[in-house]
């Protein structure tokens, strides 16, 4: 991991102020850069990009190397000349929390009709390029496309629930399909074309502007995806292909009870007998998409919490090995360096940070969690290496003023004035976390968008097993002070995160 010290931003795409209904990777995702260069943030950290099923969490993808079809920018489709610019005049504007159903349903039919209109009227450069796309993605487009249109097909209902020929991949039912259905296979392979283009001319933007992506991959994946369908035997299923055993984790500072995620869990014996092929074929997706990766829940690559699919709640899980030295082995043979941050949050044991030293990747340390009992004092700065990245909250947490104010308790509250100094306003806790945190000998220091815009708990992105009101918070393109920016910039010139490399004629003149 590149030892400079950075600082960044968490906002997921969605949270954007986009035309459509949720934001995506148009002219709102263009300004933010602007805001971060400003700034002098040097990292855009983003949640999982893969297309989202019940839900609309990033992190119960239909697909674990699509790309969500919904982050396309509908400015850009009719910039590109794939759409009318007249098809945008009953498009949602960009005000309001993110609406994923609104979205899909105005957004996906002009989607389809951009990518039918780039099938026609592509030149012969461009279907060169989109062919020579499908060809480098033949391991996963194909499937994916497959999976889409049968699931259109019938009724967006769960694969499994499929007629049994089509949910256990009869070849010669598959083959009947692809030829009935190649237009519409092709289109779905041409929305991802359409995804790789928008997303890496956004990525290229940033980076022209000194600004990385930090992406996001989740440890598991969803029953209800492409991967499962496509890839039964790697995964913890019967003979019918249900689930066996699944994922979660047990009582802990989220859930007094657990979480029981439901994920379907992993054959590793298969996976290493194969050299790990589906988890190299999809980090290496994952680093084509991102510049740096953050690898959700890390401890379970040593240890995942296995609960029997019957179970209705996570109590009664138990810890199982996993071959997680193996597998990044394998991944540094065939992939080199792996620019790889752990999210070494919850019950963490010597051997999960054995296993992250082993292969040089920063932890994670959140603030919110370090004013409590003495052991969540590992938290905080005089604890840290410099090998951390240090998040005031993640996406997972309160915002900071909405903690303060609602969840802090009156200990944690003395104890941040006893640490941090005294507090004479809420806006002032917001100020000191973020201070501290670029203080800090962490190499890196992440804020979400949301502490930087000093918001209360109506900025609250998720809270973990909640059913219902996830993921929908976005900003209004006013909120983008330039004020904001200036002050954010000072102190990444006073913490040494701005990039600033000083003469080596300055450093000799300086007094002894």
């Amino acid at each position: 991991m590149n030892q400079d010290r950075l600082c960044g931003v968490l906002l997921h795409v969605t949270s954007l102020p986009s035309l459509g209904g949720v934001g995506d990777f148009g002219p709102a995702a263009y300004e933010f850069i602007d805001f971060l260069v400003s700034a002098k943030q040097r990292l855009w950290q983003v949640l999982p990009l893969g297309p989202t099923g019940y839900g609309s969490s990033p992190y119960s993808g239909l697909s674990a190397f699509a790309g969500n079809p919904v982050l396309l920018s509908l400015e850009r489709l009719v910039g590109d000349g794939l759409l009318a610019p007249a098809l945008l005049e009953s498009v949602p504007g960009p005000g309001g929390p993110a609406d994923f159903g609104t979205a899909w349903e105005c957004k996906m039919p002009l989607i389809y009709e951009a990518a039918s209109n780039f099938l026609d009227r592509a030149s012969e450069i461009q279907r060169a390029e989109f062919l020579k796309y499908c060809e480098q993605n033949i391991s996963w487009l194909p499937d994916y496309a497959m999976f889409n249109v049968l699931r259109r097909r019938f009724g967006y209902r769960s694969w499994n629930e499929w007629p049994e020929e089509f949910a256990l991949r009869n070849q010669q039912t598959l083959s009947q399909t692809m030829n009935e259905c190649s237009r519409e296979l092709a289109m779905e392979q041409a929305v991802q074309y359409l995804f790789h283009q928008q997303w890496t001319a956004l990525r290229e933007y940033a980076n022209e502007h000194d600004v990385r992506i930090l992406g996001d991959v989740a440890i598991f994946v969803s029953y209800d995806s492409a991967d499962v369908w496509t890839n039964p035997e790697i995964f913890e299923l019967d003979e019918q292909r249900r689930m066996i055993r699944v994922s979660g984790v047990p009582p802990d500072y989220f859930s007094a009870s657990g979480q029981r995620w439901g994920n379907p869990l992993y054959r590793w014996d298969i996976l290493r007998e194969r050299g790990f092929d589906w988890w190299v074929a999809r980090m290496r997706r994952a680093l084509a998409l991102h510049d740096l990766v953050r690898l959700d829940h890390f401890r379970g690559f040593e240890a995942y919490w296995s609960i029997a699919a019957e179970e209705d709640t996570a109590m009664h899980g138990h810890w199982v090995k996993a071959p997680g030295n193996d597998l990044f082995q394998r991944l540094r043979e065939l992939l080199g360096d792996l620019p790889f941050v752990a999210e070494d949050l919850g019950l963490i044991t010597p051997e999960v940070e054995d296993l992250r030293e082993r292969f040089a990747m920063p932890g994670m340390r959140i603030l919110q969690f370090g004013f409590g009992e003495r052991g969540s004092h590992v938290y905080l700065p005089h604890n840290y290496v410099p090998n951390t990245v240090v998040y005031t909250g993640t996406h997972d947490n309160n915002t900071t003023l909405g903690w303060w104010r609602d969840t802090a308790t009156p200990i944690e509250k003395a104890n941040i004035e006893s640490y941090l100094g005294p507090v004479t306003g809420e806006a002032d806790v917001v100020g000191a976390m973020m201070r501290t945190a670029a203080r800090s000998v962490a190499n890196i220091c992440i804020f979400p968008m949301q502490d930087i815009l000093c918001l209360g708990s109506e900025g609250r992105m998720n809270t973990p097993a909640a059913g219902h009101g996830n993921w929908t918070w976005r900003y209004s393109s006013n909120q983008l002070r330039p004020e904001i920016a200036a002050t954010l910039a000072r102190l990444m010139e006073m913490t040494d995160r701005d990039g600033y490399v000083p003469a080596k004629d300055a450093i000799a003149g300086l007094p002894d």
